[in-house]
């Protein structure tokens, strides 16, 4: 990775804790995977971190901690209680937090909650744009700031914008529970690439996007105005040589062999998560209770070491949920301890690095069983740190990192009964099992580290910003209009084809409701009726409903992708080596899905057929038309027929059938001084593809194409054409006067 800009990196927390002992300000570096990962960017040349130091700072001191901080490379965002409460312990986490890990119950919807959540992302942007410059990059993590990429872009439209999201993203139904769901999808769409952990993620994200937003997207690319943003997933990991470097060490050898001697050599199962619902600690509990009935025999040489860390046990779920902990550890313990062995020794703080590396180490089983999880870095934690490649990881299947980790021994959290099953199948897996998994996964979570998780982010964002580059600069501006302009102005034979839908007019979920309005026939008949121009509507609409739209022009027009065609005051004539056997079974295969889709319907044209589903359900759509195409396929491929698959619409026409084909009939009858071709879809390529190398071609959208411009819209289409026109009009209007002037002379 080389970065060449500045990088600005903003999230809710700095990489620092904030103490302030005995009148002095202390700084402890945090040990978090992020802050490592991130520490190889944010402390080179001018580089910056942005965030809340994680303490409220008297206004006394501020302006100490800001130059103390300044020299770290890190700018802090003073937060007051007020915001604390509201927009972090509120909105972040007692609204988007349980939403998101699928805790719909234990979401609360206050508007105060959410007024605040905006005043401090603005907060956030405001300092931001203090600070940066068109030419930074800024990478905005997490949940806390989803409105902040928007709010930066409004005021640096060109600036390089990433967004990675720690938590999941929750699918379409539970996101649409949000009142504020809008705002939140608008928000993060500010950012040029949009990262998650997981492509379940990325398709719930894209899910809610196309059908709260209704913006569209290829693949995981979307178009947001004239910008493509790319989804992808970016699997977080963690500084794999130094977790290993931290096993080596004489301390953790020492504390390994303690803790051994600690639980009399038992067998040992470990635990470690935050104090929160959805870390399944009360489902693991039952497992392992369930576990200890089952098997008898194993009571006394098997020990659970549970590390939970506090987090807001001042909060009710919270505080319910390590009451409900407590209870269940006393009932287990009292219910199966023996003078001499106690089933669970539980811990409610947090271990030093190396006691930690310790535990790691010495664990037969690891139980890493959130009931929902972006990742889950415990489990790579883990992993790195057993040397001797034995021991067993026991996966929740809904963390993240059991995408990755293929190679543990995955578990529904809320089968309890399966639960306890993995982990007698665990504590008994032979060794060269468990070192063949082991080395399996030590091998992914080496090669895909913290690092490399930075690398691909940074990358992807540098590629996705020259892509809007390269498409930037092909974009028709000002400059571009006035020389298309110069060129149509002393042309004296011009062509000029114009594709319909999408191009002159907007789709419509009714296919008949695009019927051109008085400003567009305005327009064709201007075009049209100058002596210099031949106009040519090249559409994959059927020629009579072009006739009955246009007809009375003075242009001439290409149907069904040019299977018909008619010049201006002829009759329309049709290409005589068609034939349409094939459309009986074309016809009954796609009649049948459109029985089975409500809202599909069938288009009969001359010599093809076209299945709609613009006003089908979301998502049902897209599936039945992937069926459709499947079905079909094999048929379409003997038959030599074309299918085509264009915006909520699926078209089979003769595969000789094409608008370039038709073109080139118009291009050979005459010299053009000229010409000019304009389209929105890939049935356009091929019109800008049988274009000679000087047309002028445009494309209308942000797909990849052939064209050599592009424009946004039919909007800017008929401006285009409008600003032709008034050249023309203006030209001659120039050459009169001057003719006047000449002959008063």
């Amino acid at each position: 990775m080389e970065i060449n800009k500045r990088v600005i990196i903003v999230s809710n927390r700095l990489p620092v804790k904030i103490k302030e002992q005995d009148g002095e300000m202390t700084y402890h570096t945090s040990e978090g995977g992020l802050a490592t990962g991130l520490a190889s960017i944010y402390k080179q040349n001018n580089n910056l971190w942005i965030g809340w130091p994680g303490a409220i700072v008297e206004d006394r001191v501020k302006t100490k901690v800001e130059e103390d901080l300044q020299q770290k490379n890190l700018l802090p965002i003073f937060l007051t209680q007020q915001e604390i409460n509201e927009f972090y312990e509120g909105f972040s986490n007692e609204t988007i937090w349980p939403l998101f890990h699928y805790f719909p119950t234990y979401t609360t919807y206050n508007p105060q909650y959410w007024e605040s959540y905006k005043a401090v992302n603005q907060k956030f942007a405001d300092a931001i744009l203090k600070v940066a410059s068109k030419d930074d990059v800024i990478w905005i993590h997490d949940y806390q700031l989803m409105l902040v990429p928007q709010m930066v872009r409004d005021v640096l439209p060109e600036v390089s914008i990433g967004f990675f999201q720690h938590i999941p993203f929750p699918s379409y139904e539970i996101f649409r529970i949000l009142p504020w769901r809008k705002e939140l999808l608008q928000g993060v769409l500010g950012a040029d690439v949009l990262g998650f952990h997981t492509y379940d993620d990325v398709r719930h994200f894209l899910s809610a996007t196309t059908r709260i937003l209704n913006i569209d997207g290829m693949a995981n690319e979307l178009t947001i105005g004239n910008r493509k943003v790319a989804v992808d997933a970016f699997p977080i990991s963690i500084d794999y040589k130094k977790y290993r470097q931290i096993a080596e060490d004489n301390i953790t050898r020492r504390n390994e062999r303690k803790l051994k001697q600690l639980i009399n050599h038992n067998k040992l199962v470990i635990s470690i998560d935050r104090l929160d619902y959805s870390k399944g600690i009360i489902h693991r509990l039952r497992a392992y209770e369930l576990f200890l009935q089952k098997h008898p025999e194993l009571r006394g040489k098997v020990t659970m070491i549970q590390l939970v860390v506090p987090s807001r046990d001042n909060v009710p779920q919270y505080k319910e949920l390590k009451e409900e902990m407590n209870r269940m550890v006393s009932e287990i313990n009292g219910r199966f301890s023996t003078l001499g062995w106690q089933p669970i020794q539980h811990f409610y703080r947090s271990f030093p690095i190396h006691l930690l590396s310790a535990l790691y180490k010495a664990a037969d089983v690891a139980l890493v069983t959130p009931m929902r999880d972006g990742m889950n870095l415990v489990s790579k934690e883990y992993i790195a740190s057993k040397i001797d490649q034995k021991g067993v990881l026991v996966l929740s299947e809904t963390a993240g990192a059991s995408r990755e980790l293929s190679d543990a021994v995955l578990v529904n959290p809320n089968d309890i009964w399966e639960f306890s099953d993995k982990i007698y199948s665990a504590l008994n897996m032979p060794e060269d099992e468990q070192k063949r998994r082991m080395a399996a996964m030590q091998q992914t979570v080496a090669r895909f580290d913290i690092f490399n998780w930075v690398n691909n982010f940074m990358d992807k964002l540098a590629e996705v910003k020259a892509q809007q580059q390269a498409m930037y600069t092909r974009r028709i501006n000002t400059s571009i209009q006035q020389k298309i302009g110069i060129r149509y102005y002393y042309g004296q034979k011009r062509l000029i084809f114009l594709d319909y839908d999408g191009t002159l007019v907007p789709f419509h979920n009714q296919v008949d409701a695009a019927i051109p309005d008085k400003d567009l026939l305005s327009i064709l008949k201007k075009l049209s009726e100058d002596p210099h121009n031949t106009v040519v509507i090249t559409s994959g609409r059927d020629y009579n409903t072009l006739q009955a739209w246009l007809g009375h022009l003075p242009l001439d027009m290409i149907a069904e992708h040019g299977a018909w065609y008619r010049d201006h005051g002829k009759e329309w004539r049709s290409r005589r080596d068609l034939n349409n056997e094939w459309r009986h079974e074309i016809h009954r295969v796609m009649d049948m899905y459109a029985r089975r889709t409500p809202g599909a319907f069938i288009e009969e044209k001359s010599f093809s057929l076209a299945w709609h589903y613009r006003k089908v359900e979301e998502g049902l759509g897209s599936l039945r038309a992937h069926e459709l195409m499947a079905d079909i396929k094999h048929f379409v491929s003997d038959q030599g027929l074309q299918l085509l698959q264009g915006d909520k619409v699926i078209e089979i026409k003769s595969i000789t059938v094409n608008k370039g084909k038709a073109a080139k009939r118009w291009l050979e009858k005459d010299d053009y001084d000229f010409v000019m071709a304009i389209g929105d879809d890939y049935t356009d390529e091929d019109t800008f593809k049988a274009m000679p190398d000087d047309a002028i071609t445009i494309k209308v959208g942000n797909n990849v194409s052939a064209a050599t411009y592009f424009m946004s819209s039919y909007a800017e289409v008929r401006a285009l054409l409008h600003e032709l026109y008034m050249a023309e009009n203006i030209g001659d209007q120039l050459r009169r006067d001057a003719g006047i002037l000449k002959e008063a002379s």
